[in-house]
């Protein structure tokens, strides 16, 4: 694990990188968002890249994400929670998260739009796609994309935003900007559809380049701040 003084330097390199890849890509920096991806790595990390201008956190285990977001309470912090969620958790992200990038049921939704306290905003929703059949397996499939945003679109106390992507790792660029290109099209035929979406969740440490090369307006990096995982 790095030591802590780095993440500021870090993160400036990310933010550099984003930036480089929107000028190659003839899009506004301004554009794309940065998701610091701060699953496993403790709060105090967290507010060293909040002093360095991060306000966005993306975590995926629900039980360690709500310690962490109680402990920084005092923070003004954006959390989003990326990672799978259980009938048994839907409370814990309703009333404790600001966004969803994970959603692939809609008994899932409703629970969501059931829990979340009338006190809040509305949760704010992606929908995971499992865009190239990959084996992680989680996501919808793109065909049963539309029925499932359509019906989360209808539910109170949710606002849906776009999708999430976690392709295959890839070998190159190439390969890489495949995918991206894939949910891109599935995005694009959901707003033509009428959905009012404005989110395209996609690129990670490996493959922002390529993500933000296709459209990509919200990019997910952990270890690339944080430093690799234990």
């Amino acid at each position: 694990m790095p030591h802590p003084t780095t993440i500021p330097a870090q993160l400036l390199q990310v933010q550099e990188r984003i930036q480089q890849a929107c000028v190659t890509a003839a899009r506004d920096p301004l554009s794309v968002r940065l998701l610091a991806v701060s699953k496993t790595f403790p709060a105090s990390q967290v507010a060293e890249a909040f002093a360095a201008g991060q306000t966005a956190f993306g975590e995926n285990y629900i039980q360690e994400a709500v310690e962490k977001i109680t402990a920084l309470a005092h923070l003004p912090l954006e959390w989003h929670c990326i990672g799978p969620i259980q009938s048994n958790k839907t409370r814990l992200v309703a009333e404790h998260f600001d966004w969803v990038h994970s959603l692939d049921r809609l008994k899932i939704a409703q629970r969501l739009s059931e829990q979340r306290p009338d006190n809040l905003a509305p949760l704010n929703v992606c929908l995971q796609i499992n865009i190239d059949g990959g084996s992680t397996k989680s996501g919808v499939a793109p065909q049963e994309a539309l029925a499932l945003a359509q019906a989360v679109a209808q539910l109170p106390r949710l606002r849906l935003r776009g999708i999430m992507t976690i392709p295959e790792p890839s070998e190159n660029f190439a390969s890489a900007s495949k995918a991206h290109r894939d949910a891109r099209a599935l995005f694009d035929a959901l707003c033509q559809s009428g959905l009012a979406l404005d989110t395209l969740s996609m690129g990670m440490s490996a493959d922002l380049e390529a993500a933000i090369s296709e459209g990509s307006t919200m990019v997910r990096v952990g270890s690339a701040i944080f430093g690799g995982r234990a």
